[in-house]
């Protein structure tokens, strides 16, 4: 199967440009769930958000229902929260036609502005957006106005999540030819676009890739298939796109393009792994093409190819990988090793919410109640493996606003894992809600702190100046009750590294 070459999507695009365009990239996962798609959870999941409307959910959990404008009544957002009722006054008009000028109500569109210039802010510090709510005037204004109100100045949009739909009105003609326009989220990416410019903010556009139903279902020989004929499908039904088919490779990297040339400075690369499944189903999958080689190689190759393939639009490429990859030292079984791609990206977004690590992960018993500790020990170990590798990228985490089991995740939850990324010497972040609702409390407003946040640490709430005295009490505490690691999931126990269980995470989207 052949598609039209990436070029000729971007002479289309391009053709009303008026300037030439420096842009950048960036990722996500979820605790299991996010700043790239999210597996099923073992337990259910809600935000925790002072803000939000109803429950939200990781991925595959279940939730409660939800009132958002944008969302069409009845269907479900990426990450399964269900939807709420929209008007007409809260979707922008729709932008014309990418290949014929034509507005979906037949009228020929005006000349409009088809390129938007960022500034990549000195640091990263960013909320992810599903695309029901960037396509929604009230949702955006809301985000944009929590932005303008604290130190957050990102937003992670998706362009296409795990559904397989494509958000915008595109002109690359594969995704055209298999129905990815189907269901346009983003009415108008020029609306969109123009908003966050104006505002100041920094636009990172998110792409599943390996999840997406639309393509396996039109191209069924670029999925992975089953030794006994067919198309392989894991224990819960879930087709995967084959991460050694180069064709699968073209396709995302034509639609990075596409939003490149728009003006998007960023491409956060998500869903770039092989399945986290149990070895029992594992032994029916074929991956055609890999020829022997290990799954690292393909996505250290695909990582590669994308970044030298977008580096003529200045873009930044980057990527969202499970939280486990900063400790684990061999692949789990999805193909990610932090030596075998830290050097080939601009950044590294590791999972590293609490709720997705195992008892005993880092030598405690219960990581969710310790947002703080977890997030530093992981972040911890990146740092140090960077530090080994010449050309490493550099790395910015998610971090987890939901809430996935007990303690529920409020402002000082959220709070302490900001906290621990910055007390490890990094400063960028990107927050993770599959409902894009978030915990205003727990960000810095514009003028500062009035007083001093509180945050969890040691499993207590406390002031965050405190948080050294506790962090080095509860290490030791951790360290007696009994050896680092945890039984690990089925997802990791599929893969090579199934001893090396420090730091040990349930599966998530990435």
């Amino acid at each position: 199967m052949k598609h039209l070459a990436a070029g000729l999507v971007i002479a289309v695009l391009s053709a009303g440009c008026k300037a030439g365009e420096d842009v950048s990239r960036q990722v996500a996962d979820a605790a299991g769930t996010p700043a790239g798609g999210a597996n099923p959870a073992p337990e259910a999941a809600s935000s925790s958000a002072a803000t939000s409307v109803g429950e939200t959910s990781v991925r595959g959990a279940p939730v409660e229902e939800v009132a958002d404008e944008g969302i069409p009544a009845g269907a479900a957002t990426p990450e399964g929260t269900p939807a709420g009722t929209t008007t007409a006054e809260s979707r922008p008009n729709p932008d014309p036609d990418p290949l014929t000028g034509a507005r979906t109500d037949g009228a020929i569109a005006p000349d409009e502005r088809t390129f938007f210039l960022f500034k990549r802010p000195e640091h990263v510090r960013g909320l992810y957006v599903n695309s029901w709510s960037a396509g929604s005037r009230r949702r955006m204004a809301a985000l944009i106005d929590l932005a303008r109100r604290t130190e957050v100045n990102s937003f992670v949009i998706d362009i296409k999540d795990a559904t397989g739909y494509v958000s915008h009105r595109t002109a690359v003609p594969l995704a055209r030819e298999i129905g990815a326009t189907g269901e346009i989220r983003i009415p108008s990416m020029t609306w969109l676009l123009t908003q966050l410019e104006e505002a100041e903010i920094y636009p990172i556009a998110r792409i599943v890739i390996v999840k997406d139903p639309v393509l396996a279902a039109a191209h069924p020989e670029l999925a992975v298939q089953d030794t006994a004929g067919g198309v392989w499908a894991d224990n819960n039904g879930t087709v995967w796109l084959n991460p050694f088919n180069r064709e699968v490779w073209e396709y995302h990297v034509d639609l990075a393009r596409e939003v490149a040339a728009m003006g998007f400075p960023e491409i956060q690369w998500d869903y770039v792994r092989f399945p986290d499944a149990p070895a029992s189903a594992l032994r029916r999958a074929d991956f055609p093409g890999r020829d022997g080689r290990p799954r690292t190689e393909a996505i250290r190759e695909f990582l590669a190819y994308s970044r030298a393939e977008l580096a003529e639009l200045g873009t930044e490429v980057t990527a969202d990988v499970f939280g486990v990859t900063t400790s684990a030292r061999r692949d789990v079984g999805i193909g990610q090793v932090w030596e075998s791609f830290i050097d080939v990206i601009d950044v590294a977004l590791p999972m590293v919410y609490p709720s997705h690590y195992w008892k005993g992960s880092f030598g405690y018993q219960k990581p969710n109640s310790y947002p703080y500790e977890i997030v530093r020990h992981a972040l911890e170990a990146a740092i140090e493996r960077s530090a080994a590798m010449e050309g490493a990228g550099t790395t910015r985490p998610w971090l987890q606003d939901f809430t996935l089991g007990a303690p529920r995740y409020e402002a000082p939850e959220v709070r302490a894992q900001i906290q621990a990324t910055y007390d490890v010497g990094i400063e960028e972040w990107i927050l993770w809600n599959p409902g894009s609702r978030y915990t205003e409390a727990a960000l810095e407003p514009a003028e500062g702190f009035a007083e001093e946040p509180m945050v969890r640490i040691a499993n207590e709430i406390v002031p965050v100046s405190r948080r050294f005295e506790l962090f080095d009490t509860v290490t030791v505490a951790a360290e007696e009750e009994g050896p680092k690691g945890g039984e690990a999931a089925d997802s990791v126990k599929a893969g090579p590294a199934s001893t090396d269980t420090t730091g040990v995470q349930r599966g998530g989207r990435s």
